[in-house]
């Protein structure tokens, strides 16, 4: 069974001021490349040659002239547009007809880490299950956070005021085929949107959420700091695809 990719490209990218008045925060540079080269670097590097890129209606068009067919990047790009901001899970619904029974390997877009995510891509083959990056942050209030033990998530809270934990999970997961049928399940979160949090714990609640660690470094761009932090780890030490 085939594993398809989608990249996730929404957002207004609010946190990041003037930067992103005019473009969406995806086509900035981190180091010698546009932001949205990397998720799509490791979804092929991985052996993944069928994405998806969701966006908003003003910049979908910039990436389909940036990106084209996917030819050049050695895969097949298909462009999916998201009318609303509607949170994470919202815009990974939109993809159920793309994916067509088969397991999904999503990637915010944002998120630029070091290692390659071949054998995540490999293990997620034959398997039924979710699976969640986790990595040890400083901020932990700035994410969803896994209270992990001995190799297994205990809970997950979504930006939490007192975390119970330090893990992160990160912006990388693998999804089985049902996954659309749980995202049609969900109500909107207090701000009012469909939180990917509540997906990750219907797989945990039915004991079908793994989780990896992530070796390496691995940072959000999606504010001012976070995103001079992307550029300065790229460019000391490139990512592997």
């Amino acid at each position: 069974m085939s594993l398809r990719g989608i990249i996730l490209a929404g957002g207004k990218g609010t946190r990041l001021g003037e930067l992103t008045r005019v473009t969406n925060k995806l086509l900035l540079p981190v180091g010698p490349l546009p932001m949205i080269y990397y998720p799509l670097k490791k979804l092929v590097g991985a052996g993944i040659t069928e994405i998806l890129l969701v966006s908003g209606t003003e910049h979908i068009g910039d990436f389909v002239e940036l990106l084209g067919s996917g030819r050049e990047h050695g895969c097949s790009l298909t462009y999916l547009v998201q009318d609303e901001a509607g949170g994470i899970a919202q815009a990974l619904g939109l993809a159920e007809r793309f994916c067509a029974g088969t397991p999904c390997m999503v990637i915010l877009g944002d998120n630029i880490f070091e290692h390659s995510i071949s054998s995540l891509a490999i293990g997620a083959m034959n398997e039924n299950d979710a699976l969640v990056v986790l990595k040890r942050v400083a901020d932990p209030k700035r994410y969803g956070v896994a209270q992990w033990e001995s190799g297994k998530i205990l809970s997950i809270e979504e930006k939490p005021e007192k975390p119970k934990d330090n893990f992160a999970v990160t912006g990388i997961y693998i999804y089985p085929p049902d996954v659309f049928e749980v995202v049609k399940t969900l109500k909107p979160s207090a701000r009012g949107e469909l939180e990917i949090t509540d997906v990750n714990n219907h797989y945990l609640q039915q004991n079908r959420l793994r989780c990896r660690v992530m070796n390496g470094y691995w940072t959000d761009a999606g504010t001012p700091e976070s995103l001079a932090e992307a550029n300065r780890l790229v460019t000391e030490n490139p990512p592997r695809f």
